[in-house]
């Protein structure tokens, strides 16, 4: 019988963890990651609270106390940014607040106003100056220039306050000038304020005060007349004289002159030539010191002339 070999089980070979597949199946760049620090560096700061390193705000190794103190910055340049979103948006929505696309016309005249034509004029005023297309920058002294002069001159002012009507919508208050005397001119009709200033357009009541014509030369016909100079200077009449405590009632234009005026002034019964070549203010201070001395004196005059600077003379 022969001798048989008893044959010896394989040894199985030893199974690796998972860690160790892991380190196993590492590629030369991880390795390069994980061990980088094995070759040619320094590993720098400290992980105890109590051992202060050499700039350890930015070293390798942070300790909790240096941990605590990146979060409380990083917590405040979030705090800052988001602090720099919501002031951003408040910045736009106010923008979006006061800006002027599209506007509505108010006015206190009791007339019949066509409110289309003066919208758009502001509108054409805003395209040119884009930057007052806002309620807090809108000049309104300016605005009011640029209607009388270009094709409005009735206007007097427009309101500095700039009422919000909705999301780029604003409501815009104008006044118009009231006429003081009327002129008509064949088919036209001109309006004079106290100011001395000329309009076609008015939308108040007719001014009681008559402007008689007695140079016999037509209207239509006399550009010295119905030129804004002459019309300027007898609203100016009317003005000053109120300031002064008359009311006139009748502007007279005498025969063979265009240079001077007669001034009817209620409860007075005579008229006061004014001439248009001397400042109406001092005239009409001149016209006011004539009425009270005569008043003072008990005297009846047929005029009072206050052409001539520093006197006035009476008949």
């Amino acid at each position: 019988m022969g001798l048989q070999r008893n044959r010896i089980p394989p040894v199985p070979s030893r199974r690796l963890d998972t860690a160790e597949q892991g380190r196993a199946r590492a590629t030369p760049a991880n390795l390069d990651t994980r061990y980088a620090f094995r070759r040619n560096r320094t590993l720098t700061g400290s992980l105890a609270s109590h051992v202060a390193s050499v700039n350890e705000h930015g070293a390798e190794l942070k300790s909790a106390r240096v941990h605590t103190h990146h979060l409380r910055r990083h917590r405040r340049h979030a705090t800052a940014a988001l602090f720099g979103v919501l002031a951003l948006a408040a910045g736009m929505a106010y923008i979006i607040f006061q800006a002027i696309l599209a506007t509505t016309i108010t006015t206190g005249a009791p007339g019949r106003i066509d409110t289309a034509m003066y919208s758009q004029a502001v509108q054409d005023y805003l395209t040119i100056r884009p930057l007052e297309r806002f309620r807090f920058s809108l000049n309104s002294a300016s605005m009011a220039r640029y209607l009388q002069s270009h094709g409005f001159p009735e206007v007097d002012t427009v309101n500095d306050e700039i009422t919000f009507d909705g999301f780029g919508k604003a409501i815009v208050h104008i006044t118009f000038r009231n006429p003081v005397v009327a002129w008509r001119t064949g088919n036209m009709t001109m309006y004079v304020d106290a100011e001395g200033n000329t309009f076609q357009r008015s939308y108040y009541q007719d001014p009681g005060v008559q402007v008689v014509d007695q140079t016999g030369i037509p209207a239509t016909d006399n550009q010295v007349l119905a030129s804004n100079t002459f019309l300027g200077f007898i609203g100016k009449v009317i003005g000053r004289m109120k300031e002064n405590g008359y009311a006139v009632n009748q502007i007279v234009l005498p025969a063979n002159t265009t240079r001077q005026v007669q001034v009817a002034v209620g409860g007075v019964g005579y008229p006061i030539k004014f001439s248009i070549d001397r400042p109406v203010g001092e005239q009409a201070e001149d016209a006011s010191r004539a009425i009270r001395y005569l008043a003072s004196k008990g005297v009846t005059a047929e005029y009072v002339d206050v052409r001539v600077s520093g006197r006035a003379y009476y008949k």
